[in-house]
């Protein structure tokens, strides 16, 4: 998508209500810190999210839309939401990247990368924005019986915040099978390793832009993660994606 390269106290509970997220954000860090991936179930609402997947056909809302297989991205499509962005998005985009943003800035820490994240959103959207980043990057996918999504990383200029979600706003066995997402990893010397991460209606995983830390043998080390989607296998899939930096 974009620019695409193939291939504390922690708060309990994990409902999202009109984007007031409640998660356990040290569970969370645990998983990506252990899998690359953690699941957050019942980010959004069954109502939030067919409001959401209603949304698609509202051309109104975007300022692009993809046809995958038209750029070798695989099957399907999805749209990018234009400025301002609708409540609902904006909401749980901005209540996402505080926590993401003290995590990001602990990895870049554990891999002696020197850039940190400012707490608030809007500061790092400030930054994006005046290296030429200015396109929103929020976006609805939509899928179809046989559409997936080919391994890729979501690249869109410079600055790049090193973590991103996704929520799925569809329900698995009844409105689609198949259409897994699947993260891999590319470990340095020894063979790549995958990540299915099951998911219900309104579950949110959240995973590596690009490269994660991990703790090795002989100290901690950076591997290369890809992300994707399974074919679908029948019905039609809607997923939420929410990426922090703007794009070029």
């Amino acid at each position: 998508m974009g620019r695409r390269a193939q291939g504390s106290a922690a708060a309990k509970g994990d409902r999202a209500r009109g984007g007031q997220v409640n998660v356990d954000w040290q569970r969370v860090e645990e998983e990506l810190n252990a899998f690359g991936c953690a699941r957050v179930p019942g980010l959004l609402a069954p109502a939030q999210c067919a409001q959401l997947a209603n949304a698609y056909d509202d051309a109104g809302l975007f300022r692009s839309r993809i046809v995958m297989a038209r750029h070798g991205f695989g099957r399907g499509e999805y749209q990018y939401f234009r400025y301002p962005l609708p409540d609902l998005v904006h909401q749980v985009r901005e209540s996402l990247y505080g926590p993401l943003a003290a995590i990001a800035d602990r990895w870049h820490a554990a891999l002696g990368i020197d850039e940190r994240y400012p707490p608030r959103h809007a500061d790092y959207l400030a930054r994006c924005h005046a290296a030429g980043q200015e396109r929103p990057t929020p976006l609805l996918l939509r899928y179809g019986e046989g559409d997936y999504n080919c391994l890729h990383q979501d690249l869109y200029g410079a600055h790049v915040f090193p973590l991103q979600a996704a929520v799925l706003l569809s329900r698995p066995g009844a409105d689609f099978t198949g259409g897994e997402f699947v993260l891999t990893e590319q470990r340095p010397r020894i063979q790549s390793r995958a990540e299915v991460v099951p998911l219900a209606q309104g579950d949110g995983v959240i995973f590596p832009v690009h490269h994660r830390p991990v703790n090795g043998t002989r100290g901690i080390y950076r591997v290369n993660m890809r992300h994707g989607v399974s074919r679908l296998r029948s019905g039609q899939r809607h997923t939420l994606g929410i990426i922090f930096h703007d794009a070029a």
